[in-house]
């Protein structure tokens, strides 16, 4: 599979680099400045420069390629995030119409998942209030593509509430909606099983039009 991988050189995304090179797949890092010398090298990853705001940059990076990963974080300059990641969005996926490639998938926030209460997780009185700005954000990126984006097979791919480096264990449960917790009661993934469970999806396409969610 050639996969375009939008911020490749993140936490995230360079975890999802490293796991689909491990399987095989090539893969082309779109940053900014089109370079990869954060990432190992290998002969199947190449670099390309991408304003992913501008929608025709956007189909001369995808063209060719069989899938899209977006790795990409909202502005975190302070400002309101969430008109520019949904132009941004919306550019990405206007582009992926012009260069016909249908399959996208998004690594999105766990803020929109539904708690014990009924209400999102980023509704509750204790989430984190740094966080709050970008996982709204992100839950307007969810609705956008529910209501939207139903011309491509698209899949919104939700951490637990907490995601940090950590081991490859391939082992974790996969859900919809909900927040998912393990038999101690936490919400913990590692961005090493994350980008495992996107690469999973990315192969077999089981979630299509639909947000996943992945904890231990």
């Amino acid at each position: 599979m050639k996969i375009l991988l939008i911020g490749a050189t993140g936490m995230i995304g360079s975890r999802v680099a490293a796991e689909a090179l491990h399987r095989g797949h090539q893969v082309t890092a779109a940053t900014r400045s089109g370079r990869t010398d954060a990432l190992p090298p290998n002969p199947a990853l190449t670099g390309v420069a991408l304003d992913v705001t501008v929608p025709a940059q956007v189909a001369e990076a995808a063209a060719g390629h069989d899938a899209v990963v977006s790795a990409v974080s909202p502005p975190r300059d302070g400002s309101d995030p969430t008109a520019p990641l949904l132009a941004m969005y919306r550019a990405l996926a206007e582009g992926l119409r012009t260069a016909g490639v249908p399959r996208l998938v998004v690594v999105g926030g766990a803020g929109s998942l539904r708690t014990a209460s009924g209400a999102d997780r980023v509704d509750t009185d204790d989430f984190p209030a740094v966080y709050k700005a970008e996982s709204l954000a992100q839950r307007e990126v969810l609705g956008l593509l529910r209501a939207e984006v139903t011309d491509l097979d698209w899949t919104y791919i939700s951490p637990a509430d907490e995601i940090a480096p950590g081991d490859r264990t391939a082992r974790f449960q996969l859900g919809g909606d909900e927040l998912l917790f393990d038999a101690n009661g936490r919400s913990f993934i590692s961005a090493e099983d994350y980008a495992v469970a996107l690469a999973d999806e990315l192969e077999k396409s089981q979630a299509v039009r639909r947000r996943i969610t992945v904890a231990y």
